[in-house]
């Protein structure tokens, strides 16, 4: 059985599929702070199955414990946390308040139940703005914001107790930018108000509810100027954690592991190729670069391939058609 932090999120709910269609059993806390319950239903929909559900905030140590009386969890997946870099910025306590002391009560809690694997919800932010792509997992690391540091910090944090621990079982996921939707769309990112993310942004210019999409910065030095990152579609980004639990079932230690394509595109050829997908005009705003954003960054992913026998398999064209699907039916 599998303990999914976080389970009705985004990325959490295409992983509650992909581990409700290889078998296992799965239980899901979330405190929907910024989603909410009926995306199990979705996920019922999808798979035919069903998740239990609690709706228990990691910091909450009792209903943690009472989730943990109940079950008997051969790992979690975290993905719960705050995830706005704007936002971490202006209100950086309550960041290290929700993050870092969620995952050490977490911790406390799986440590009491003897649950020894984890596979954490890490970020590509924590190799900051001096490093050249691709990004390798044995770069140094920095951040440039609270919420990086919070991420870079969990990470420390399961490291050193998976040293002390000779049966701990850890793997760090570092995310490049997850975009896209299920095939089936009825499970997507729909951000509450006006979104922090490329796509969803995109998605409401798409369908009529922002005049236009603000990109910041045209004189980069990348292909047409805008900054580029390495998109990964949602659903391999799903597959990837079900390859670390698979991982984690024959390895102790501690795996850091990139998930990413390998590929970088621009603000704008994501731009023309969901154009392309919804048959929609993307008007575009020129702004001034925000500050501490990078010009290029993505991934080598050669390590998830050789560590965890795991590779995007979807383009960018199959993650703009995936999220408008999602969008045209749900915004």
């Amino acid at each position: 059985m599998i303990l999914v932090t976080g389970g009705t999120g985004f990325i959490g709910s295409h992983t509650c599929v992909e581990l409700l269609n290889a078998g296992y059993e799965v239980v899901v806390i979330d405190n929907l702070m910024n989603s909410k319950a009926e995306s199990l239903d979705a996920v019922k929909e999808i798979t035919g199955k069903s998740c239990t559900f609690y709706k228990v905030d990691i910091n909450d140590e009792a209903g943690l414990r009472e989730v943990f009386s109940k079950h008997t969890f051969e790992c979690v997946i975290h993905f719960a946390g705050l995830k706005a870099v704007g936002e971490s910025c202006q209100k950086p306590h309550f960041y290290y308040s929700n993050n870092i002391s969620g995952t050490l009560t977490l911790l406390k809690v799986m440590n009491e139940f003897g649950c020894k694997g984890i596979v954490f919800s890490s970020s590509a932010t924590v190799y900051g703005n001096n490093n050249e792509p691709p990004f390798t997992e044995d770069m140094p690391t920095s951040c440039t914001n609270p919420y990086g540091w919070t991420k870079l910090m969990q990470e420390q944090m399961l490291t050193d107790i998976a040293l002390a621990d000779k049966d701990m079982r850890v793997v760090l996921l570092r995310y490049f930018n997850p975009i896209g939707a299920h095939p089936s769309g009825l499970i997507g990112e729909n951000p509450n108000g006006i979104p922090n993310n490329l796509v969803p942004y995109i998605c409401k210019v798409a369908i009529g509810q922002l005049p236009y999409l603000n990109v910041y910065g045209n004189d980069y030095d990348t292909v047409d100027g805008t900054g580029v990152r390495d998109y990964i579609h949602v659903v391999d980004l799903a597959k990837g954690h079900l390859a670390a639990l698979k991982y984690l079932e024959k390895n102790t230690g501690v795996l850091t592991v990139n998930l990413g394509t390998g590929n970088g595109y621009s603000v704008l050829q994501v731009v023309d190729a969901y154009a392309k997908a919804s048959g929609k005009e993307i008007p575009v705003n020129i702004a001034p670069r925000r500050q501490g954003d990078i010009a290029s960054g993505y991934a080598n992913a050669s390590k998830a391939y050789e560590k965890l026998g795991w590779k995007a398999e979807l383009g960018i064209d199959e993650m703009c058609r995936d999220a408008w699907n999602y969008a045209s039916k749900k915004m």
